[in-house]
């Protein structure tokens, strides 16, 4: 009975000094990884803009998605994406063996529509003459115009045919519309085309534009003709160009009016789908001053687009806000953020909210 005591004891003694030491390793783990270092700037309300700015996005004037008529499979592709091609040039087959029995098919009724017709033209000749000497009578005659009438109309329909089936198989062997460059290939040789669906894509690279959303606060004051200066954000480089089409709805834009802008030749390597910065020559309308922040700074999640801003505990909290026009590397805050605030432009490190900062 002694010895039982002594085992109880013992079993709860070493209980206890178990639980105090998962105790102690509980109050061990405290994050004590270092602050991230961060770089951090104060929001500022810029005046130093008064013109209309908007952003924009660079395609050729002449650029076409090449698509065909016809289902079939690709047999072969003769370009391939940077190649530059000539008008008229063979792009792509696409497999026309029913097209090509069609052909044939059509081109042996004309080759008998022809014989009909020669033989039913001397019919009509010999009894045309006959009739004029009396030796036919009008009846033999005017049967003899019908038939050759009706000869004559089939042959031009055989012809009408093969004019169709001719079209289609200029379907099936894709040529290049201008002189230009091939940009895009949407499929292999082996795929399935289908009509409508776009194969290549093919672009002039003589001649650029810019395709601008201005807001409807200040779309009246745009008009064509206007001289702009374009900042192509990739090379850091002012461009001038002129307005040549200003929309006249936004019924499709999202409240936004399209404005398309012809950029002058220059010597710069222009590449579509640049992103650029317009700036009109006309006074903004904005009677207050903007709050601009870096896009470099911007955090996105979805739809969603915030900043992390720094905490009065001096940690990372992430606000969401609302944004307007993009002016050249900066962008607009319409809500969200206030003047004199601060935010993280960069950190050395994961950022999340509550994380532990340190400015530099």
């Amino acid at each position: 009975m002694k010895n039982k005591k002594y085992i109880i004891t013992a079993i709860l003694g070493a209980t206890i000094l178990i639980s105090s030491c998962g105790s102690e390793d509980k109050k061990a783990v405290i994050d004590n990884s270092p602050a991230l270092t961060v770089k951090v700037k104060t929001v500022s309300e810029d005046n130093s803009n008064p013109f209309l700015s908007v952003s924009g996005k660079i395609e050729a004037v002449k650029s076409a998605n090449i698509s065909t008529r016809m289902m079939g499979y690709v047999d072969k592709i003769y370009v391939g994406v940077g190649d530059k091609v000539r008008d008229g040039q063979l792009l792509m087959s696409v497999n026309n063996a029913d097209v090509s029995a069609q052909l044939a098919q059509v081109n042996a009724g004309i080759t008998e529509a022809e014989a009909a017709y020669k033989n039913a033209e001397k019919d009509y000749n010999r009894f045309t003459t006959l009739f004029q000497e009396n030796s036919a009578s009008q009846k033999e005659l005017d049967d003899i115009t019908a038939n050759y009438n009706m000869a004559k109309a089939r042959l031009e329909s055989a012809k009408q045919v093969r004019n169709g089936v001719n079209a289609q198989m200029g379907y099936a062997n894709i040529r290049a519309p201008f002189d230009g460059v091939v940009t895009n290939k949407f499929i292999d040789a082996g795929d399935m085309a289908n009509p409508g669906m776009p194969l290549l894509e093919v672009e002039s690279p003589d001649k650029y534009q810019i395709l601008a959303m201005v807001p409807e606060s200040e779309i009246l004051a745009v008009k064509n003709d206007s001289e702009v200066t374009v900042q192509i954000k990739a090379m850091n480089k002012n461009i001038k160009g002129k307005v040549t089409e200003v929309s006249t709805s936004s019924k499709n834009t999202g409240g936004q009016y399209l404005v398309k802008v012809i950029l002058d030749k220059t010597d710069a390597h222009i590449l579509s789908g640049m992103y650029v910065t317009v700036q009109f020559p006309v006074a903004r309308k904005t009677t207050t001053s903007a709050v601009m922040i870096p896009i470099e700074a911007i955090v996105k999640n979805g739809q969603l687009t915030g900043i992390y801003t720094v905490s009065q505990s001096n940690t990372a909290l992430l606000r969401w806000l609302r944004l307007g026009r993009t002016f050249g590397d900066e962008v607009e805050v319409l809500s969200g953020l206030s003047a004199d605030e601060q935010y993280i432009v960069s950190a050395e490190g994961k950022l999340f909210n509550g994380a532990e900062i340190s400015n530099q």
